[in-house]
Order: structure tokens, then sequence, then C-alpha cells
């Protein structure tokens, strides 16, 4: 996995050893410490400064709705971003279990509400979006996916025309949660966070979705996998193809 430079670390003032963290499919991580004796994560990220900015509306309100968030740290130059690499503090806490799920459901929905006018983040697209045309956003990139199966997406992404639009995390699971030391829930990797249908979040959170619904998320992961985590993606379409 791709260590961050030295000279990149600098600009955080970070001269302690790292630490590779595992989980991540998409983004090479490390915990490290900063100078002052700060628990910190460098990660590697393919977002823009200004996709990076939109971040702060988000956490604002993710925190208002009782989430502990990781704020993006500054390096000493100012940026959130230094050579496709950004700093958070790391956050310990407990697992979170599957069956936890439900009980951050009243938060996500609180999110939900506080951000339903926030605009869409920079260089992305939602789904309801793709459906109506856009080629791209994120991680989609309809123009590298066969023909038949781009557009089975975009159909299937029809299903969520009338749905709530917020801001939404997007890779909601217990791998990007934790039970924070004073019990309140910890949301991690805003990697993928967007304005989109409400169902991305509350269909992990044990809401009840018909099964178009369900078949629209199941179009997202492919889209989304089709070029940074492909062997997934491939093992994924011939069942969505075969539904269609």
């Amino acid at each position: 996995m791709t260590r961050p430079p030295d000279s990149v670390l600098a600009l955080w003032g970070i001269t302690a050893p790292l630490q590779q963290l595992t989980g991540g499919h998409r983004n090479a991580a490390w915990r490290t410490m900063c100078g002052q004796g700060r628990d910190l994560v460098i990660k590697g990220t393919r977002r823009s400064a200004a996709a990076l900015a939109w971040l702060d509306g988000m956490m604002d309100a993710a925190e208002a709705a009782g989430f502990v968030v990781p704020r993006l740290i500054a390096s000493g130059q100012g940026r959130l971003i230094e050579a496709g690499w950004t700093c958070e503090p790391f956050i310990d806490g407990r697992p979170f279990a599957a069956a936890d799920l439900a009980a951050i459901a009243v938060r996500i929905a609180d999110l939900h509400r506080r951000t339903a006018a926030l605009p869409q983040r920079p260089g992305f697209a939602g789904a309801v979006e793709l459906a109506a045309g856009a080629e791209a956003g994120g991680d989609v990139d309809l123009r590298a996916m066969p023909v038949p199966l781009a557009q089975a997406c975009r159909v299937a992404w029809g299903a969520l025309r009338g749905q709530p639009q917020a801001g939404v995390h997007g890779d909601l699971g217990p791998g990007n949660l934790l039970w924070g030391m004073d019990g309140r829930p910890v949301l991690l990797d805003w990697d993928e966070a967007r304005v989109d249908a409400v169902p991305f979040d509350t269909g992990p959170c044990g809401a009840a979705l018909a099964p178009p619904l369900r078949r629209a998320l199941l179009a997202w992961e492919i889209a989304c996998c089709w070029q940074l985590e492909p062997e997934r993606a491939a093992d994924l379409a011939p069942g969505f193809l075969a539904g269609a």
C-alpha cells in the first residue's frame, strides 16, 4: 500500500512512525502522531479541494444530529489536501455491530433533514442525475462500463425519482461506525458522501425498501466498484443483469 512521502508528513508536523490501517478497499490509510502527541490518520484521496471543503456542511449537520465525526485537519500551509493526502484525528471506540445500525436511524433521519437543501458535492452526481443523463460523478463513470450494464443501472436508478433527496453518508455499515468513549456514535469515512436519495442511507439502517429501491442500491454498488473494485463489480453484475 502506498506510503505518504516524508515531505507530505512534514506539512502536518509528523515525524512519528506510521502504522498501516486495514479495512479500506479504495484509499490508503495510516495511523501516526504529530509532534504535539496528537493521534492522527493520514489518508490518500482522489477528491478535489472543493469536494473536501464541502464536507464541512455535512459534518456540521452530523454533529448537530448527535454524531462524532473526524474533521479534516489543515496542513501547515492551510490546505486540506497535500499531494493527494489528507489528515484527520484518530478516534477510538468500541466496534459497531450490524444489529446496532437501527439504533442510529433517528440520527440519520435528522442528518437528512438538516441537509435537505445542501448543494451537490463538487465533482459528484446523484443517482437521479445519472438516470436523467449525467455520465459521471464521484466514483461512478458510466462511460467506462459496457453500454448494456450502464443502461440497466440508469433504468434501476429511475426508481429513486420522487424519493427525498439530502446529504447522504453513502457508505453506512459497521466498518464505518464506532461507539465513542462517551457513548455517542462515531461516523467515519465520508469519502462517498454526496447529495442523493435518502434510501442510500436508510436502507443499510434497516428501513424496509421495496425491491426496485434495493435494485437501485445494487446498481450503485456495481457502478461505484466498476473501476475501483472490478472483481466485486464482476461478481455482482451477472445477477443484476439477469434480474433486469
